[in-house]
C-alpha cells in the first residue's frame, strides 16, 4: 500500500473562495506599490554605484568606530554592517565615493593600521561600480523584469489559443502580483536588492509561469473531456487534480530555500529570501489570481456566456 500525502479524490473549493483571496492579494499589492513609491528598495552597489569593502577586524569593534577610521578619507556617507558568522569581527563597509579604485584597498588598510594598529584589520573584497552603470544596470533591470512578464503571458496565450486567450491574461495578471509581492517584502526586510536579487527575481517568474501552465494545461484536458460542465467546476476540478504535485514540487523547492536562508550566510540571504516569498506567492497565484481572471472572461463562472470558448480545443 503506498503512502499518498493528498487524497486522488479530494475536492476542495478553490474557485469558491477566489473573491475573498482576490481582494486580498489587491490590497496586497496595493500596499507594495505604496512601500515601493515611499521607502523603496535597498538598492545594492550594483545599482546605484559605489564601493563596497568586506573587512576582517582580528579584536571586536563595531560600525562608530570604523566610520570615525575611515572618515579623513573623505568616501561620503559610508554605511556599515555587521557581516558573516564571526559578529564584531567582520563588517561590510559601503561608501559613494570612488576615488583610484585600484589602489583602494591598500588605502583602507593603510587607514585603519593607523587607527587600529598594524595588521590588526584585513581587506577580504572590494567591489565598485560607477554611478553611470549603476544608473544603466538598474533601468536594464527593471526592463528585463517588465519584458519577461509581458512575453512570458504572450507565450501562454499563444500556447492555450486553440482554448482561450484568457489564459494569457491571468498569466500576466499573477505574474505582476508575484513581482509586487516579492518586492513589497524586500522594501519590508531592507535586504539589500542587487544583480543577484534580480536575477532570483527572474527566477520567480518563471516558476510562476510553469506553475500556472500545469494548471491551465489540466483545465484544458478537463475541458474536453466535460463539455457540459460550467467552467468554473471545471477549473475547480483541475486545481485539485494537480495539487499533491503542487505541494510536493513547491515543499521540496521552499525546504531548500529555507535551508539557505537559515544557513547560507548574508551572501545568498537577499536571494534566497526572493525566491522564497516568490515560489511561495507563484503556487498561490496559480490557484487564485490566474484562475479568476479566465472565470472572469469566460462568463464569472457561471458556465453559460463563453463556455465554448474553452471548449474548442477538444
Amino acid at each position: 500500500m503506498s503512502f499518498q500525502i493528498i487524497s486522488p479524490d479530494i475536492d476542495l473549493d478553490f474557485v469558491g473562495k477566489r473573491y475573498f483571496f482576490v481582494a486580498l492579494s489587491s490590497l496586497i499589492n496595493l500596499a507594495a506599490i505604496v512601500l515601493l513609491i515611499t521607502v523603496g528598495l535597498n538598492y545594492g552597489v550594483d545599482f546605484v554605484g559605489g564601493s563596497v569593502v568586506q573587512l576582517q577586524f582580528k579584536s571586536a569593534t563595531d560600525g562608530r568606530h570604523i566610520r570615525d577610521a575611515l572618515e579623513p578619507l573623505g568616501l561620503g556617507q559610508v554605511t556599515v554592517q555587521d557581516f558573516g558568522a564571526a559578529a564584531r569581527h567582520q563588517y561590510l563597509v559601503r561608501f559613494e565615493k570612488v576615488k583610484n579604485v585600484g589602489s583602494l584597498g591598500k588605502k583602507l588598510e593603510a587607514r585603519l593600521d593607523q587607527a587600529y594598529g598594524p595588521g590588526a584589520a584585513q581587506v577580504l573584497r572590494v567591489e565598485t561600480v560607477g554611478a553611470k552603470v549603476g544608473h544603466d544596470l538598474r533601468r536594464d533591470g527593471f526592463m528585463a523584469v517588465i519584458f519577461a512578464t509581458v512575453f512570458m503571458g504572450i507565450f501562454i496565450a499563444w500556447q492555450f489559443r486553440g482554448v482561450s486567450w484568457s489564459f494569457g491574461a491571468g498569466a500576466v495578471i499573477a505574474l505582476i502580483h508575484d513581482v509586487l509581492v516579492v518586492t513589497g517584502a524586500l522594501v519590508i526586510s531592507r535586504l539589500e536588492f542587487d544583480l543577484t536579487t534580480l536575477a532570483a527575481l527572474l527566477t520567480v517568474i518563471g516558476y510562476s509561469v510553469h506553475d500556472t501552465i500545469i494548471v491551465s494545461d489540466r483545465i484544458r484536458e478537463d475541458a474536453a473531456k466535460r463539455r457540459r460542465d460550467p467552467i468554473a467546476a471545471i477549473m475547480n476540478r483541475a486545481i485539485n487534480e494537480t495539487l499533491s504535485r503542487t505541494i510536493l514540487t513547491s515543499g521540496t523547492a521552499i525546504a531548500v530555500l529555507i535551508a539557505l536562508l537559515t544557513l547560507g550566510g548574508p551572501i545568498l540571504r537577499p536571494s534566497a529570501f526572493t525566491l522564497l516569498v516568490g515560489f511561495i506567492t507563484g503556487t498561490y497565484s496559480s490557484i487564485y489570481i490566474a484562475g479568476p481572471v479566465v472565470l472572469f472572461w469566460e462568463g464569472k463562472g457561471t458556465g453559460r456566456s463563453r463556455r465554448g470558448a474553452v471548449t474548442r480545443a477538444a
